[in-house]
Formats: structure tokens, C-alpha cells, sequence
């Protein structure tokens, strides 16, 4: 599990990049923009990167052949990239400029993203990649709290520092990925998997198992889409909460979310992946469905604690499902399907639940994501896949090859 803490360096980049992205730029963008809903939508320009680039990217890393491997080639490349226009963005001298380094930085960002993800199932054995993804969310957790936190103070200081300090980071993490992870070493079956070279396509990995675990994604993400995007303006409107009470209280998610990371990875790994996101899934549908009936500040909070626990039994194991129930060949491919429906999920779920709320109150928010966490629910259910239905057989007869 060394290497997978040395890996999570890569999360921890991405993670502190996109929170800090997400926190100041917005402010940027006010001083040409007034329109809300059009600031909203240069910020989602990483989401259509996700859903054209990155499924693409993905793929192409699969069939990828150097001697720095098939992912580090694109972490090489988009890294230094990605810090450079992270760094200029705060330094434009007018909207076109700033929207100019928006999408350059997005775009360097979707060049590494996907080939990133995927190392961890390259270098992690199949029954240890719950607790590896556990481990690499854990450590991209983190990166968001310290940029929250340090990243403020930074702000406080010049607008551009926050950003500086981010491609610093996004460079010591690339230098720590370069110097210890190996893939001709460290990823079983490398030399195989790339001499190979078959194309792997997106419909040759469409099957039942897929299409209904794809659907589950996308329906738990519209779900914690558009309660994370909307959750602010609930509070303040709906319950009566101040700006910064409504914006302290999703901290208490987060933190459950970064705390059960990876003891959820280890459960997945002893108890199958697919038993845990059902409780995770049945666990938030619940806790979805109990908040409009709450106003106690308190017990909101109570509620989106264990709202980050269950959370956690979904999103760490999720992603190790998605590439379990395909081949070895095909992780980048796998990898680039999780971001596209995920991202299909970001930029439906806001703007869809909004003209909602618009129409029938801010109570609709939850009750949404209820009703989308039980078609998830749904989804899941109808799964059958050997892997999760007895895990521990599965382990056995995997070691007896």
C-alpha cells in the first residue's frame, strides 16, 4: 500500500487545483459578469471537458505504449501544463483573457485526469482496490480541506498566491509520481497488456452489468450534484440559516466523507463493493428524504454526517466496481465512462433542480434527490456480477489461478 499513498499525491494536486478553482474564481469572473447563471456556466467548462475529452483519453491511455508507460506519458505532459495556466489565470487583464486561461487550464487538467484514476487499478490487485481507492480519496479529501483553509488565508494575502501554491503542489506531486511509480514494474502484467495493443472500443464494453452500473452512477451523482451546487441558497431560503451557517454545515459531510474513506475501502474489500454502496445508497436516500423535515440546526448537521458516512460507501467503491466488471485491458476505457456519466449528472442535475425549485419551493431540492437516490437504488439491485455477489469465493478462486 506504499506506492498507493505515494499515488494519492496525484489526488491530493487535482483535489487542492479544483477547490481552489472553484472557490476564487468565481470572484474573477464577478467583476465581468453579472448574469449568476452565466458565471455558472464558464464554471462547468471542466465537466464538458470530462464529457468529451476524458472518455477519450481514457481510451487512448489503454492502448498506450512508452518506456514511461501507458498513463505517466499524459501526466507528463499535462501536469506542467495544468500548473502553468493554474498559475496565470489570476494574472489575465480582461474577461477574454481570463476566459482564455480558464479553458487552457481545463483542458491541460482532462489531459492527466483520467490516465491518473487509472493508475490505481494498474498498480493495486483487484481485491485491493477498495481500500487503494479508500487511501487515494482519503489523501484528495485532504487536499480540499487544506485548500479551504490554507487557501483562504493565501486569498487574504494577494488573490494570486492560492493558485501559485496549487501548480507548486500539482509539480512536487508529479516529481513524487515520477520518481516512485513505475508502471513497467509496478503494474502486474504491464508488458502483456501493452504488446497486446488491442483497441478497446466503448460499445465492445457495453453490457447489462455496465449499462445498469452506469445508469446508478449517474443517478447518485444527480442526486449529490445538486444537493452539493444547491444546498447553500436551501438553507439560507428554505430553513432561515445565515450564509455562513447554511455554507459551515456541509464541513460536517466532508469531514465524514474524508473520515470513513478508508475504513469504507476496507469494508468494500472484506464484504464486496456491491453490498456497500447498498447501504450507502438506501442510507442517503434516507437521509435525503428526512431533511425537509427538519429545522433544527443540530440535527441538520447530525443528518449530513451520516449523509458523508454513506457517501463515502458509494464513492469509494464505485469506481473499483466499474473497472472490476470489465478486463484488465480496459481500465482507461472503464475509467473514462465513470466521467462521462458522472459528468452528464453535474451538468444536468443544477440547472434541472433549480427550474424545480423555481417552480415548486426549495422543499422539492431533497425530495429530488431521494427520488434519484431510489432509482439508483433500483439500478443497483438488479445487478448480478459474480465479483460482488460472494467476494471472499471470488478472492479464492482469483489466488487459485
Amino acid at each position: 500500500m506504499r506506492k498507493t499513498w505515494l499515488l494519492g499525491f496525484g489526488f491530493f494536486s487535482i483535489s487542492i487545483t479544483w477547490a481552489l478553482y472553484n472557490a476564487f474564481v468565481p470572484y474573477f469572473l464577478e467583476r465581468y459578469i453579472s448574469s449568476v447563471a452565466l458565471i455558472g456556466f464558464f464554471m462547468t467548462i471542466d465537466n464538458y471537458f470530462a464529457l468529451f475529452l476524458q472518455p477519450w483519453i481514457g481510451s487512448r491511455s489503454d492502448r498506450t505504449h512508452t518506456r514511461f508507460g501507458r498513463r505517466m506519458p499524459y501526466l507528463l505532459i499535462g501536469m506542467p501544463l495544468g500548473a502553468l495556466f493554474t498559475a496565470i489565470i489570476p494574472f489575465h487583464n480582461g474577461m477574454a483573457t481570463l476566459i482564455l486561461f480558464m479553458v487552457l487550464m481545463n483542458l491541460a487538467m482532462s489531459l492527466y485526469r483520467s490516465p491518473t484514476v487509472s493508475l490505481m487499478p494498474d498498480i493495486t490487485e483487484e481485491n485491493r482496490r477498495t481500500k487503494a481507492n479508500g487511501i487515494i480519496n482519503f489523501m484528495g479529501g485532504l487536499g480540499s480541506i487544506l485548500a479551504f483553509g490554507a487557501g483562504s488565508l493565501l486569498y487574504k494575502a494577494h488573490p494570486s498566491l492560492p493558485f501559485i501554491a496549487a501548480a507548486c503542489i500539482t509539480l512536487v506531486s508529479l516529481f513524487i509520481l515520477k520518481a516512485f511509480i513505475q508502471e513497467k514494474r509496478d503494474a502486474p502484467g504491464f508488458q502483456a497488456q501493452t504488446e497486446a495493443q488491442a483497441k478497446v472500443s466503448f460499445r465492445s464494453q457495453i453490457n447489462r452489468t455496465t449499462v445498469l452500473l452506469l445508469a446508478a452512477i449517474f443517478f447518485w451523482f444527480v442526486a449529490y450534484q445538486g444537493v452539493e451546487t444547491l444546498f447553500t441558497l436551501y438553507g439560507k431560503n428554505e430553513m432561515g440559516l445565515t450564509e455562513s451557517q447554511a455554507s459551515f454545515s456541509l464541513t460536517f459531510f466532508s469531514l465524514a466523507f474524508v473520515v470513513f474513506a478508508i475504513p469504507s475501502g476496507w469494508l468494500g474489500g472484506k464484504f464486496g463493493k456491491k453490498r456497500m454502496i447498498l447501504i450507502g445508497v438506501s442510507g442517503l436516500f434516507v437521509v435525503f428524504a428526512l431533511v425537509p423535515w427538519v429545522e433544527s440546526l443540530l440535527l441538520l448537521r447530525v443528518l449530513l454526517t451520516m449523509g458523508g458516512l454513506f457517501w463515502a460507501c458509494i464513492n469509494i467503491n464505485s469506481y473499483p466496481f466499474i473497472v472490476s466488471t470489465g478486463s484488465e485491458n480496459s481500465i482507461g476505457t472503464r475509467t473514462g465512462m465513470y466521467y462521462l456519466v458522472s459528468s452528464l449528472a453535474a451538468i444536468s442535475s443544477p440547472p434541472l433542480l433549480g427550474k424545480l425549485i423555481d417552480g415548486m419551493g426549495y422543499s422539492i431540492l431533497f425530495y429530488c434527490a431521494a427520488g434519484s437516490m431510489l432509482l439508483a437504488l433500483i439500478c443497483v439491485l438488479m445487478i448480478r456480477h459474480p465479483e460482488t455477489e460472494n467476494p471472499v469465493q471470488s478472492r479464492t478462486a482469483s489466488a487459485s489461478l
